[in-house]
This record gives C-alpha cells, sequence and structure tokens, in this order.
C-alpha cells in the first residue's frame, strides 16, 4: 500500500522541491495541500495534479490521515504545524530553519521522540556528495585536528524580493537564519557536530534600508527589518573555532558565496567542490580535488527522507541536531543585539 503525503503550505519552495520530488516515488500517493489562500491553493493542486487542497491544516489532516507530512511555511508557522502532523502520528519533513526559537525547536524535538514519528530538516546541503566525502575524510583523520573552520553564506545584494523575507515578526530574522542556517549545518556535520561553548557576534543593518533593488527583485526599503549582515566567532569544546560571516547585502565583489573551509594541522580543505591539499616544502599539494560542486542536493534530501519514511537505514537531519543549529542561530542574535557573549 503506498504512503498518503500531504504538502502544508503552497509556495514556491513545495512546488518545486517537495511536489516534483514526491511525484518521482511510486511509493507515495500525494494526496492533499493546504495553503492559506482558496484560490491559490486550489490553483496550486490542479497545477500538480493533487487531488484535495484544504485551507486548515488540522481538517486536512483529520480528513486524509497522512503518513507524511512536508511543512512548508513561513518560518513563523513551523512549529505549529510540525506539532500537528506528529499529533497526527505523520513523519514529518520541515523546511529550514527548525523554528523561530530554540524553545519551539526543543519542542518538536520533543514530540518526535514522544511520539515515535521522524522529524528531518530540509537542510539539502548537506546531502552533497561533497559534504560526504569531506565529512569521512574528515572522520578518517585526512586533516589531522581541525581547529580553525570559516564558513562564508554571502550575497552582494541579494535580498528576496518576494515572500516574507524581511519580516522580523515571520521569519525571525535574516540572512543568518535563512543562509547562514545552511551553512553552518553542513560545517556542523563535516565536524561531526561538536559541543558548542561560546558565541561572539555583531550584526548590521546598512543597505536594506537605503536600496531597494537587488539581484533577487525588489523590496520596500521602509519595511525591511532584518539584519543586511553578521559576522560570528563561535567556541567549539576542545578549542576548535568557526568563523561565520552571512549576508543579504553586503559590498564585497562576487555575487554569492556559499562555501566552508577547514583549517586541520595535517591539511586543509574547501568544501564546494570539496577538495583537500597541503603544504609540501612551500609546494600546495591536492590530496583531493574535485572539479565541480555536486548540484543535485535538494533531490538527495528528499530521497533520504523519504527511505527513511520506508524503513531504511538514511541520515537525516533530524530533530536533535535541528535543535543544536536553532540554539545556535539564537545565541547569535542574542550576542549581536546584547554586544556580549553568550555561553551554550
Amino acid at each position: 500500500m503506498k504512503k498518503k503525503v500531504a504538502i502544508i503550505g503552497a509556495g514556491q519552495v513545495a512546488e518545486k522541491v517537495h511536489v516534483s520530488y514526491y511525484q518521482t516515488r511510486e511509493e507515495l500517493e500525494l494526496a492533499a495541500v493546504v495553503g492559506p489562500n482558496p484560490e491559490r491553493v486550489k490553483d496550486f493542486a490542479e497545477r500538480n495534479g493533487i487531488p484535495q487542497y484544504f485551507t486548515n491544516a488540522e481538517e486536512m489532516l483529520a480528513a486524509i490521515k497522512p503518513d507524511i507530512v512536508s511543512v512548508c511555511t513561513p518560518n513563523r508557522f513551523h512549529c505549529e504545524n510540525v506539532l500537528l502532523a506528529i499529533a497526527y502520528g505523520c513523519d514529518v519533513i520541515c523546511e529550514k530553519p527548525p523554528a523561530i526559537s530554540a524553545a519551539e525547536a526543543k519542542q518538536m524535538r520533543d514530540a518526535a521522540e514522544a511520539n515515535g514519528c521522524l522529524l528531518a530538516y530540509d537542510f539539502h546541503h548537506r546531502f552533497a556528495d561533497d559534504v560526504t566525502i569531506l565529512h569521512d575524510k574528515v572522520k578518517e583523520g585526512m586533516l589531522g585536528d581541525v581547529y580553525v573552520t570559516k564558513v562564508k553564506a554571502l550575497r552582494r545584494c541579494g535580498i528576496p524580493g518576494w515572500g516574507s523575507f524581511t519580516d522580523k515578526e515571520v521569519q525571525g530574522g535574516g540572512p543568518l537564519i535563512d543562509l547562514g542556517a545552511h551553512m553552518l549545518d553542513a560545517a556542523l556535520y563535516v565536524l561531526g557536530f561538536p559541543k558548542i561553548k561560546r558565541v561572539s557576534a555583531k550584526m548590521y543593518q546598512k543597505i536594506g534600508t537605503k536600496k531597494s533593488k537587488g539581484t533577487l527583485g525588489e523590496w520596500d526599503p521602509n519595511k525591511y527589518e532584518v539584519e543586511d549582515s553578521l559576522f560570528g566567532f563561535i567556541e567549539l569544546e576542545g578549542g576548535g573555532l568557526l568563523q561565520l560571516e552571512t549576508s543579504f547585502a553586503l559590498n564585497i565583489k562576487d555575487t554569492s558565496i556559499m562555501n566552508v573551509e577547514f583549517c586541520g594541522d595535517e591539511a586543509g580543505a574547501t568544501l564546494f567542490p570539496a577538495q583537500i591539499y597541503t603544504d609540501e616544502g612551500g609546494e600546495l599539494v591536492y590530496l583531493l580535488d574535485r572539479e565541480t560542486a555536486d548540484a543535485d542536493r535538494h533531490p538527495k534530501s528528499m530521497e533520504a527522507f523519504v527511505d527513511r519514511c520506508l524503513g531504511k537505514d538514511r541520515m537525516v537531519a533530524d530533530g536533535r541536531q535541528g535543535y543544536v543549529i536553532q540554539q545556535l542561530i539564537e545565541a547569535l542574535y542574542q550576542s549581536a543585539e546584547k554586544g556580549e557573549s553568550v555561553t551554550l
């Protein structure tokens, strides 16, 4: 018997990532979609061949009784919809970030574990082959002691001109919670999720309130409520340091940078594409040199989640790891707002 799938949220990521993947799996039946606007959710359902549509998530869950639920709503509504789906016994994949607070992420983690449900987050960058390769090489000790990690999730002028990305109440923040969360997850996964000791951060709002157009469309500068950029130092237990740079708008040369560097006492590495290198007598020597990064990340993330739902032993970005990421995001914002270090 096929597993029933429902989607809560009828936006771009729901259609381009979740619907498009579920339709490739013959073990699944895409049964329903939920959206707040009756006309738009009806159009979404008809366009994607989904038989039923609803404007209320609980009505859908009671009527359809799905096995699997995707939560693709704005960040503010992640927690309530994840908890609702888990209460109905569903396995859930939620778009990142997990929530807008660590308390919510903990609630979601605890509910999934108490109800025996799978909770996964779509931190899709960690499913690139490059990440898998470096994770294994770090674990094998090829880099030695990795004591400095540099995380960059930067855009020169890439403030999204759609959705609610500039609304702090709905999103919980700007580039840190939207972009930085992805690269932080990838970095921490490669490192084996070491414990975090202390964070310090500084954030700025210098450009989004002055400009109104960029590479990702137009926005209203009078309604720009989130940070342009945030810079953080994350101290790891054992003495390691993780440096973070993230921005929607920052006057840099590149249009966009999404990458992680690892510095060990035996070798260094870059994540996208995966490269490992060292110095021999002043000469750079490559120990691993992939020419291009794996771009097929979203489907691999969805595949891992569905396979786990079907009983296969697959790695997912689970509720516990999601809580760690949310704690880190919250601590970085708190440090930037208070102007002092935050201990976890």
